[in-house]
């Protein structure tokens, strides 16, 4: 029996658990829409959040397909959809206003270890030099990297970013050279090829990913966060790049003020809903390699992951997910 028949045998159980308990007189929190952002982690925690929600305590869930700024600007102009799942804020200027005024209330930090974005080298290659999870312990062996410094495509955002650290760091001068990948997906089958033959590797990439899930890999120490700095390097003409390492993402859950006035239960458990990196790396990893959709990889991280997400729920809902938890 494959895994995808498991998790959808136990979805389906769950399912009937719950049904038959709101029959038995359970009040349904009523409808709710909620954000399906256009990226892997997003659409799973979305998945996970309609499940619970849907089948612990009875919601009318709406999944409304979106990215950032489109959910943002509803918000503000219609109170809608009434939750926003993994809102990467430094992305968008106005989620602080929303909060200041009301609009919106941050329920958790729903990627508890922040959004990564970082320098990094192969596990096994940090384990035979351990040197080299520094930067001047590559600058002093530049052939145990291969020489090179794999970067993301040319017109993303990382890419000014990377190419003012990757010169204030002095990485050209020290005989590395700095590869571009054509796209997002060859930058991640060069980490495989290099996994699978156990070769070198240094460059950029980011958490949580399917990749990082499939590859551990070791961040490389650069230099402390200076927001100044990273303001300047994300510049085409950033006149003195200064080494600065990536800030920590704040990726949070938030909900309409109307919503959490009028949804307490449901409040309650969207600020308990937080996943780690490590967590959700393998969910996007096992998706990837099952070929699996957005709903199988929920149920994988339900059946995974029990002792997490039985805690972010009510005594009510545990009753009514029985069936999954046992």
């Amino acid at each position: 029996m494959t895994i995808k028949l498991v998790t959808a045998g136990a979805f389906a159980a769950a399912s009937l658990s719950a049904t038959a308990a709101f029959a038995d007189g359970h009040a349904a929190c009523g409808e709710v829409s909620i954000t399906q952002m256009d990226w892997a982690s997003a659409a799973v925690v979305t998945s996970v959040a309609t499940f619970l929600m849907t089948e612990g305590y009875g919601c009318d869930v709406t999944v409304v397909p979106t990215t950032t700024v489109p959910a943002i600007t509803s918000v503000a102009e219609t109170g809608e959809p009434d939750i926003i799942t993994e809102l990467w804020t430094s992305y968008t200027e106005v989620y602080e206003e929303l909060v200041g005024e009301g609009k919106l209330v941050e329920m958790s930090k729903v990627l508890s270890d922040g959004g990564v974005e970082a320098w990094w080298i192969p596990a096994y290659l940090a384990e035979a030099h351990p040197e080299l999870t520094t930067l001047e312990g590559i600058k002093a062996n530049p052939e145990l990297v291969g020489g090179r410094f794999h970067d993301c495509p040319s017109g993303w955002g990382c890419d000014i970013t990377n190419f003012n650290n990757f010169k204030a760091a002095g990485l050209g001068d020290a005989g590395v050279e700095r590869f571009q990948h054509g796209s997002g997906e060859t930058l991640a089958a060069a980490i495989a090829a290099a996994y699978e033959a156990k070769e070198p590797w240094f460059g950029y990439y980011w958490a949580p990913t399917s990749v990082l899930g499939k590859y551990p890999m070791v961040q490389v120490e650069t230099a402390a966060h200076d927001p100044d700095a990273h303001i300047c390097n994300g510049l085409e003409d950033c006149a003195t790049p200064t080494l600065s390492a990536y800030p920590t993402a704040n990726v949070v859950t938030a909900v309409t003020n109307t919503f959490s006035d009028e949804n307490p239960q449901i409040a309650e458990f969207l600020s308990n809903m937080s996943f780690t990196n490590a967590q959700m790396g393998e969910v996007l990893a096992w998706q990837e390699n099952n070929n699996a959709s957005n709903e199988e990889a929920a149920v994988y991280f339900l059946t995974t992951f029990k002792d997490t997400w039985s805690g972010w729920i009510n005594d009510a809902a545990k009753e009514n997910l029985s069936a999954l938890l046992q």
